[in-house]
């Protein structure tokens, strides 16, 4: 069995479900890259507080994410008639996901760094991996569905 009889024996709405996903795990992985490069720099190198650290990359993180989600993750999943109103909307729930999602990488940096007392850089695969599933079904549900 190949990619092509795979790609075959699905519907539309499966292989474009694929290229969402295909989408969403390239720009995620930069943008999520962006942010624990961030974190850790700042934790690592400054020495700033890892909780603080994590935060100034949730910022470059929420600025990336809503641009390059929104324009190549979601193109198209997002009504044509998008007023102002509906994208303001939609920026609020953006914000309020991406809110978990900083939620959720301080647990792992709390967990690790300062429970933990392990390195600066182990909260950052949880960052890669858990947190990154979590937001795409919220993103795809709530944000630009």
């Amino acid at each position: 069995m190949n990619f092509i009889s795979i790609m075959g024996g699905m519907t539309a709405q499966q292989r474009a479900l694929g290229a969402q996903i295909i989408r969403y795990g390239l720009v995620g992985l930069g943008v999520t890259s962006a942010q624990a490069a961030t974190y850790w720099c700042l934790a690592t190198w400054v020495h700033v507080h890892s909780q603080i650290a994590n935060f100034a990359g949730y910022l470059v993180a929420v600025v990336l994410g809503y641009f390059l989600h929104g324009a190549i993750t979601f193109r198209g999943h997002t009504p044509a008639t998008n007023s102002a109103a509906q994208h303001g909307w939609r920026s609020v729930r953006f914000v309020a996901v991406s809110l978990v999602s900083l939620g959720l990488n301080a647990l792992w940096v709390w967990l690790s760094v300062s429970w933990m007392g392990w390195a600066t850089w182990t909260p950052i695969p949880a960052m890669l991996f858990i947190t990154p599933a979590l937001v795409f079904v919220l993103n795809r549900q709530w944000v630009f569905g």
